[in-house]
């Protein structure tokens, strides 16, 4: 039987209510597809993106709950590794999505792009910690 520990228990419990918002950003893209959104093909690539990157790497965040349990992390490398992967999911996608607004034919992304680079290495700091502690556990 799989117990989580607190921190990774309520860290999921976080996490998976975010997955109406991941819903509502697929009523977005229907809405664009259906042409009653109207987005310049520049926003379109990016909001895919953004939807795409939230609900794999929330999935994934899910997971490396589950890896950082399994691996004994505990203290603040414990929280680091717990963090890091929902954090990710978060600046990520919302560094597709704020990146791309604007009014009028937006075709590049403004400085909140920097974002994404923010949850690149949220990303990495989450999965390597979690990895060395599988490793060395």
């Amino acid at each position: 039987m799989l117990t989580l520990s607190d921190p990774s228990r309520h860290l999921a419990g976080a996490v998976l209510l975010t997955v109406v918002g991941i819903e509502f950003g697929g009523w977005f893209l229907i809405r664009v597809a259906g042409g009653q959104q109207k987005l310049s093909p520049f926003q379109q690539k990016f909001a895919r993106a953004g939807h795409a990157h939230a609900g794999v790497l929330v999935t994934l965040g899910l997971v490396c709950l589950v890896l950082a349990d399994a691996a004994g992390l505990t203290g603040a490398i414990g929280w680091i590794s717990r963090i890091g992967v929902p954090l990710a999911a978060a600046l990520i996608s919302a560094g597709f999505f704020f990146s791309s607004m604007g009014r009028g034919e937006v075709t590049r992304p403004n400085k909140l792009i920097a974002l994404i680079w923010l949850g690149a290495v949220s990303l990495a700091v989450g999965v390597v910690s979690i990895g060395i502690g599988l490793l060395a556990g």
